[in-house]
């Protein structure tokens, strides 16, 4: 936002949303700032967007090793500080774009993690087994899922592990 102050041009960083916000608190984000957290936004999506691709291109061509990497990515979400996006994003893209580091993954974000890694799994083995239309229904439903933490930021897993744990946000 640009506002006129006499000969003076003030230029103003747009917050995102206060939903949007609350969103990725939900995930996880819940210590930092909605100045930090809209900076951080595109970048936190980045991982999203790029799985919910290889998920549909897997789920599409009923693909076994594009599902069984996205299922290997997915288990590195667990295991690893930063989802394996993450690194790309952080060491790669964010320095062109001039945009914050992001922080390691949530307790959330790694469960969601553990969900997608054995829907995949789940998803991948429907397929194996011939069982195709049943492959396509449980492959549609998790890319939903991915779909909507992609562009709304609402992550269904994440709301399910904070009522598990009874997390506020």
């Amino acid at each position: 936002m640009i506002k006129n102050k006499g000969k003076n041009m003030i230029k103003k960083r747009r917050l995102i949303s206060d939903k949007r916000i609350h969103r990725l608190k939900v995930q996880g984000y819940s210590g930092h700032s909605g100045v930090e957290l809209s900076a951080l936004a595109f970048g936190n999506r980045f991982a999203y967007v790029t799985c919910l691709t290889f998920l549909i291109i897997g789920v599409a061509s009923e693909n076994l090793p594009i599902l069984i990497a996205m299922s290997i990515i997915a288990f590195g979400g667990i295991i690893l500080p930063f989802h394996p996006f993450d690194y790309i994003y952080n060491y790669v893209l964010r320095r062109m774009l001039n945009k914050p580091k992001l922080p390691s993954r949530s307790k959330q974000l790694k469960f969601a993690c553990t969900l997608a890694t054995l829907w995949i799994i789940a998803t991948a083995y429907l397929f194996y087994a011939g069982l195709t239309i049943a492959g396509y229904v449980l492959g549609s439903l998790l890319i939903s899922v991915a779909f909507l933490v992609s562009t709304t930021d609402f992550c269904i897993p994440s709301m399910i592990y904070n009522l598990i744990f009874k997390i506020k946000v």
